[in-house]
């Protein structure tokens, strides 16, 4: 393989929808068509973005975390991974899958949060350093739906809920919002009922995937595609 073949491809949506069982159906396929697959995740991906993900999401603090510090940490993070895990593998011509990338933090900090979508921009420019994904695929589902799997899920597991998962209702109503709207708005992105039977969503998502295959190395430059720089 060479560097113009790498892929970059976010999985995004709500809690419980099922990013991770996909991504990983999804990295078996295109392993078994002899490419090289890297499978991450945000926040983390990396040892010191996996610190900054754990303050995130699983530490119990005594002070609650104000939004902005919230954002920040997502892009200490997300510039972390980045510079090297993901930029580092399109290069080399991996295709990289992720759950979670901006996108999400679009969605949650800038629609949930109600933090400025221009201060998003910003800081996403300095982070990612013109890496974007090639394409995304949101899964989406109705509230009862992912956050019910997402807490029969943490109670199969014996996890304690995150600091998102225990959010109020309304929140997720904005997250879910953002993810649409983005979905409307953005060309790279692919929406799929996460609603309907796993073998279905995973068809649909090998669909989206192969479909991005065949386009070749020409759509990515005419694109502007990620930046190996």
């Amino acid at each position: 393989m060479t560097a113009a073949t790498g892929r970059f491809i976010t999985f995004e949506g709500g809690e419980g929808v099922g990013k991770s069982t996909n991504i990983q159906h999804a990295a078996d396929w295109l392993r078994g068509q002899g490419i090289e697959v890297v499978v991450t995740r945000e926040p983390g991906g990396t040892p010191i973005a996996e610190q900054i993900r754990d303050d995130l999401l699983k530490a119990h603090h005594d002070e609650s975390m104000a939004p902005m510090t919230e954002l920040l940490l997502m892009f200490a993070a997300r510039a972390q991974h980045v510079a090297t895990v993901i930029a580092p593998a399109l290069k080399r011509g991996a295709w990289v899958l992720c759950d979670r990338f901006t996108d999400s933090t679009i969605a949650y900090q800038g629609y949930g949060r109600g933090l400025s979508l221009d201060d998003i921009d910003t800081l996403k420019g300095l982070a990612q350093g013109g890496v974007e994904p090639d394409m995304t695929l949101l899964l989406d589902a109705p509230l009862d739906v992912g956050m019910g799997r997402a807490r029969a899920r943490a109670a199969d597991l014996n996890e304690a809920t995150d600091r998102f998962e225990s959010e109020q209702l309304a929140f997720f109503e904005r997250v879910r919002e953002g993810f649409l709207a983005l979905a409307q708005q953005q060309k790279h992105f692919r929406l799929v009922d996460a609603t309907q039977p796993l073998a279905v969503v995973q068809q649909a998502v090998i669909g989206h995937i192969s479909a991005l295959q065949s386009q070749g190395c020409a759509s990515e430059s005419q694109a502007g595609g990620h930046n190996d720089e």
